[in-house]
């Protein structure tokens, strides 16, 4: 038996001496440990949370409605420009009177049109590069050849 076990008596209390010690190094410094399981936590009730907003999602008839809308500008701006190539054919002087009244339209509207566009087409783009699962380039690159040093290794 030790020195600390004649003074404190049995190992018990050289046990409770112990965590009586941790619990007050605690105070000045607290575990790190605990700290990470402690935020472990926090994330996980909060991914369950989120999990929880769109497990059902609840359409009614706007939301129908606004994703309808959502799913229209790509569509309209393709066909519109379609639209023009042929307005420009059928009629060109009509078109050309058209052409010289949006040659009155002023820079800077010209300027907001294209940051609008950019800004909605950006914002479209960033969401499905931020959704989609990262690949990595060499899960379907299988080994041209077996390693021998590797599998003379692995037998042991």
């Amino acid at each position: 038996m030790g020195v600390i076990g004649r003074l404190v008596g049995s190992p018990g209390a050289v046990s409770a001496l112990g965590d009586a010690a941790k619990g007050v190094a605690e105070v000045f410094l607290p575990s790190a440990t605990r700290k990470m399981e402690l935020s472990a936590e926090a994330q996980m009730a909060a991914l369950r949370q989120l999990g929880e907003e769109y497990q059902h999602p609840a359409l009614n008839w706007f939301d129908r409605l606004v994703n309808g809308l959502n799913r229209l500008p790509r569509p309209l701006l393709a066909f519109g420009t379609l639209g023009l190539f042929t307005y420009a054919m059928v009629d060109p002087e009509a078109f050309a009177r058209r052409m010289v009244g949006l040659s009155a339209v002023p820079e800077p509207l010209w300027w907001l049109l294209g940051a609008i566009v950019a800004f909605y087409f950006g914002a479209r783009e960033t969401h499905y590069f931020r959704t989609r699962g990262v690949v990595s380039p060499f899960a379907a690159q299988a080994p041209a050849e077996e390693n021998a040093a590797l599998a003379d290794w692995r037998q042991g």
